[in-house]
């Protein structure tokens, strides 16, 4: 085995066998949110940080909050006072008996105080607010955040304690401030929904100790955040029978299938170019759609409008729901509603034809449970011309 060059301090470095590498099995610790301990891979794992991105007003600082509060920890107060925080957790109804709020901005007193202090958890909020004395420049600024992120990540992993940052984003919905934020930190976890819809979906983006294809569903109420046993419920609990344009989609989130309603509107257009709007779905695979239809089943979409609208905050990004989507404006279209207690999913291909797709047990499975006993699927129909004609005759 050849030695590897000298280190910075003149220590040889030699390569090792992964064989040979000792294994750190360290005890996860649990949220107390079942939820978020799904997201996270079985739970949080000691030294680990975490940053957690979403729209303002979306519920980040009141999920860490909880968490904190749930397991006492230390919060780092970067945007409020103390005052403003006590405020918000009599609302939530929190005691905090062990929860230690600081006001600080300086990273390297914030350090200080997490040696000495040694806590179970740290919240930092927000670290677009730490600066260090070791570079000039202002909060925020690229060389500031990812400085403070890196001096946080260090003690964490040496003391064993997991930082979890919390972050703005952009317009664009991208996390504010340098790349390699989310390069420094093990796990990135987004917060997304309506300001004006109840229903939070918790996403993982990167996760160095656990999958990043599971979802936690939460939903905002006064006492704050509140876990979601039952997703599908949440998201079709306004859903009204039997009406045009409206189709029951079994969708795949990680390893759990959630029940949602899309709805479609098609219009006459007055436009040279009639629109395609999309919310909750890809706009450019609403397109697709849209001119497969008028290809395939011979409907005139070139002079209508098509909307299409996943409501409760829920964005779907699989190819799955395109059945589902595609009955949902021919439905519409058409002006009338497919059978009761049916459900549809397949990949619809440019050629009309009905793909399989994932995990279609466990999505009829789920559809049964909630009382939907008819399936449009792969397996039922062949083409988007043959659900047509049989379903909305």
């Amino acid at each position: 085995m050849t030695e590897g060059t000298k280190g910075t301090e003149g220590t040889k470095v030699a390569p090792q066998k992964l064989s040979e590498v000792k294994s750190l099995s360290q005890k996860r610790i649990s949220s107390g949110f079942v939820e978020l301990d799904r997201v996270l891979g079985g739970g949080v794992v000691p030294g680990s940080v975490i940053l957690l991105a979403g729209d303002p007003g979306i519920g980040k600082s009141t999920l860490l909050l909880q968490l904190a509060a749930k397991l006492g920890g230390l919060y780092i107060l970067g945007e409020e006072s103390p005052e403003q925080v006590k405020i918000r957790s009599e609302r939530l109804k929190i005691k905090g008996d062990h929860l230690l709020l600081l006001s600080q901005t300086d990273v390297d007193m914030i350090c200080t105080q997490i040696e000495e202090e040694r806590p179970l958890l740290v919240v930092i909020d927000s670290i677009q607010t730490l600066t260090t004395s070791d570079l000039s420049g202002t909060a925020g600024t690229v060389g500031q955040v990812r400085e403070s992120a890196a001096k946080l990540a260090r003690i964490g992993k040496r003391l064993g304690v997991p930082i979890f940052l919390i972050g703005h984003v952009t317009k664009e919905g991208a996390i504010a401030g340098p790349m390699v934020l989310e390069h420094l930190v093990d796990t990135v976890l987004f917060l997304e929904g309506e300001r004006f819809y109840p229903g939070r979906t918790l996403r993982s983006f990167k996760n160095r100790f656990g999958p990043t294809d599971e979802v936690g569903v939460f939903q905002m109420k006064e006492e704050g955040l509140v876990e979601v046993k039952n997703p599908s419920e949440l998201f079709l609990w306004e859903w009204e029978k039997e009406t045009p344009g409206s189709v029951v989609v079994p969708i795949l989130e990680g390893t759990r299938p959630i029940l949602v309603e899309i709805q479609a509107l098609v219009v006459p257009s007055s436009l040279a170019y009639p629109r395609r709007i999309a919310s909750g779905f890809d706009f450019s695979r609403l397109t697709i759609l849209a001119a497969i239809i008028s290809k395939r089943l011979g409907l005139p979409l070139s002079t209508f409008d098509v909307f299409v609208n996943i409501p409760g905050g829920l964005k779907i990004s699989e190819p799955a729901a395109d059945l589902g989507i595609a009955l949902s404006i021919v439905s519409n279209f058409k002006g009338k509603a497919l059978p009761a207690k049916s459900f549809a999913f397949g990949e619809v291909g440019l050629l009309g034809e009905v793909r399989r797709v994932l995990g279609e047990e466990k999505r009829i499975k789920e559809a049964r449970r909630l009382g939907f006993t008819l399936p449009i699927t792969p397996a039922t129909v062949k083409t988007l011309t043959s659900a047509s004609q049989r379903f909305l005759r």
